[in-house]
């Protein structure tokens, strides 16, 4: 089991060899793309310094709400670290069993969810809104660090970070047939579990209930602490979760 614990300061997952964190609302916003942009590099900066990370070392994917994966390497390093254009494109999952490339994702409302296997060691940071969630991502990731580390499932630790959750998550009707187990309905509206999701292929995939953790913060709710596509609209910034194999 991965052992955490979570900072006030900066929402930091703490286990030996590795840091995951989160930022929150009040760090800034972390993304080259959206938002106002003009003080996102000094955010990252001031974010990424109190976890030991440069941020000019970090490795960003352009995401698309895929199922893609990609292995990073130390040929990755610095790749939309300053400049979203160099980021990994159309990607919105990433792993690495290197050590010292911090792994970036960028969500508001979108669920990260950060993967330790503790024997390789390796990680995998992945973005998973409805449409990734749809295409198995979380599992996919799973099967990924099997095939490439001989990753064991049950041995995995999975943390799953703040994301709009069922309480705000409205959908359409629709939705029940896409997520049959993760869509309620209250007052004829319909609402989308979307960590139920994840937690689902994680477990089907072969992690254990054990090894899961949820921060269980709704990112729509909480308005003062984070960033969310749905209240805000697109214009709004993003939350940067980071991941990385410390020395």
């Amino acid at each position: 089991m991965l052992h955490t614990a979570i900072l006030k300061e900066s929402q930091k997952f703490i286990s030996p060899g590795i840091i995951f964190a989160f930022s929150r609302r009040r760090d800034g916003n972390m993304s080259l793309r959206y938002g106002r942009t003009e003080d996102s590099l000094e955010s990252r900066k001031n974010f990424l310094s109190r976890l030991g990370i440069d941020y000019r070392n970090l490795v960003c994917a352009r995401q698309v709400h895929s199922s893609h994966i990609q292995y990073v390497t130390e040929q990755d390093i610095g790749k939309g670290a300053l400049s979203d254009a160099t980021a990994i494109d159309a990607t919105d999952a990433l792993v690495t069993d290197r050590k010292n490339l911090p792994l970036a994702v960028f969500t508001a409302d979108c669920l990260s969810l950060f993967l330790y296997d503790p024997e390789t060691p390796a990680i995998g940071l992945v973005h998973a809104g409805w449409r990734s969630s749809q295409e198995n991502i979380s599992s996919h990731v799973i099967k990924f660090m099997q095939a490439r580390f001989h990753t064991r499932p049950e041995a995995l630790s999975v943390v799953f970070g703040p994301s709009i959750k069922q309480c705000c998550y409205m959908v359409a009707e629709n939705f029940k047939d896409i997520f049959p187990k993760e869509v309620s309905q209250r007052s004829g509206r319909f609402y989308l579990d979307l960590v139920a999701v994840n937690k689902r292929q994680v477990l089907e995939a072969g992690a254990k209930e054990e090894n899961l953790l949820d921060c269980a913060a709704c990112t729509s709710c909480q308005k003062h602490k984070f960033f969310s596509f749905r209240r805000e609209g697109k214009d709004c910034g993003r939350m940067i979760s980071v991941a990385m194999l410390k020395s």
